[in-house]
């Protein structure tokens, strides 16, 4: 005798249960462990901290390249840069920790704008290139926001460690004409 297919709601329920089993199944290290074991999982993974810190440089690359004068064609390509990285991070949300995701995200929106008002304004358009500024400098403090609470968390100081512009001024766009 054939077994009968559950109806309506019951099929509902055993599909949700089946899903739920499933999902639980695929569970990352990220969600294993104490709240600071998962936020330092999730932090070293190559998405979290390594995320923070592409998006501290692509806004320091833009000041450089602004600074350098370089043209506007590579102008917009590192606040091009800047605008992807952050939405590449907020790809990589959420955290295991509430609170972080949210400054983190509210960093990544910051520093999308900024590289999008930077794209724009890039032709000479003073007043985009001003907003993008004054953006980046809120960025500046976010992340610092961000990383504090991953600190709180974990009760450690994160790495955010990612390639850096090189100092001493050099200009890693070429050209600054």
């Amino acid at each position: 005798m054939a077994r009968p297919r559950p109806r309506g709601a019951a099929a509902l329920l055993l599909g949700a249960l089946g899903l739920a089993v499933a999902l639980g199944g695929c569970a990352g290290q990220e969600q294993s462990g104490t709240p600071a074991q998962q936020v330092t999982t999730w932090m070293n993974d190559g998405s979290g901290g390594s995320g923070i810190g592409t998006v501290e440089v692509d806004s320091k690359n833009v000041a450089l390249a602004l600074a350098q004068h370089n043209a506007p064609t590579a102008i917009k390509e590192v606040c091009d840069l800047l605008s992807n990285d952050a939405q590449t991070a907020i790809g990589n949300l959420p955290t295991p920790d509430e609170q972080l995701t949210l400054a983190l995200n509210t960093a990544y929106e910051e520093a999308t704008a900024a590289g999008d008002d930077c794209f724009n304004g890039a032709n000479g358009n003073h007043q985009l290139l001003a907003r993008s500024a004054a953006e980046r400098a809120k960025l500046v403090t976010l992340l610092a926001v961000a990383v504090q609470r991953a600190e709180d968390v974990t009760g450690q100081t994160p790495t955010t460690d990612t390639t850096a512009p090189p100092s001493g001024g050099g200009d890693p766009f070429g050209g600054g004409q």
